[in-house]
């Protein structure tokens, strides 16, 4: 079975367009939860354009409460205040992710040749503060085959692979050789002992093919979630995703 965490990076960025707190990302969580997910995903960034460090700190003490729910942190840990972050909250998972701070959105994989000895303390702390490690990848064989070699692969336990060229195909109707390379990199990156996330532009048409990769453990969905929330309700659309991931 392919887990399901929520993004709710959407839900904190229409709350910040206003002064007023609403929707909360609390009632956002707790709203996923109450629908089944079984994770909750934010990626922080250092201008808070969307979550802010205190809804992570609220969402951690939440979440104490539901020890069967996984806390998904992502971020890029060469840049602050993301490690300050996570050893204070220790969530389950900590997805390394090499945005740059004025980025847009994430929308490349780690470069593990020219970053890796930098990762590699920051991946052995995590590890000590008991944070499974996750690296968002691109589908790169060449490129998951450098991890082993840091010497860190017990502690990286987790790829994530940066599926927006899939959905970006799966829209033109052309997916029949990006698919064959998500492919090839779930099934190296399991060769070499890493577990298989996935994430980014990943919606309701285009999970069911991009799930028949065998072995997906967690897929991370937050914007067109939301959308269909827009459509569904929030837990509705929570339920919808389930069905698909659960039921493939």
């Amino acid at each position: 079975m392919t887990r399901l965490s929520v993004n709710l990076n959407k839900i904190a960025l229409i709350r910040n367009s206003r002064t007023i707190g609403i929707p909360s990302v609390l009632w956002a969580a707790e709203t996923c939860i109450e629908a089944g997910a079984h994770g909750i995903t934010v990626h922080p960034r250092p201008d808070e354009r969307h979550i802010r460090r205190s809804d992570v700190y609220e969402l951690a003490e939440l979440l104490q409460k539901h020890p069967e729910v996984e806390f998904n942190i992502e971020g890029n840990p060469l840049e602050s205040p993301f490690m300050e972050i996570v050893r204070k909250v220790r969530p389950t998972q900590a997805t390394l992710v090499p945005d740059d701070p004025n980025q847009f959105t994430s929308d490349h994989g780690w470069d593990i040749a020219q970053r890796g000895e930098a990762l590699k303390p920051i991946i052995e702390e995590l590890q000590s503060i008991g944070a499974r490690v996750s690296l968002f990848m691109d589908p790169d064989p060449a490129q998951i085959q450098q991890i082993k070699p840091l010497g860190v692969t017990n502690a990286v336990a987790r790829i994530e692979l940066y599926t927006e060229p899939y959905a970006t195909a799966f829209r033109e109707g052309k997916t029949e050789a990006v698919f064959r390379e998500y492919l090839e990199a779930a099934q190296v990156a399991q060769a070499e002992g890493l577990g298989v996330n996935a994430g980014h532009d990943l919606s309701l048409e285009n999970l069911p093919q991009f799930l028949s990769i065998p072995n997906i453990l967690e897929v991370s969905i937050g914007h067109a979630l939301t959308a269909d929330a827009l459509k569904l309700g929030l837990h509705d659309a929570v339920q919808a995703y389930l069905n698909t991931v659960v039921v493939k």
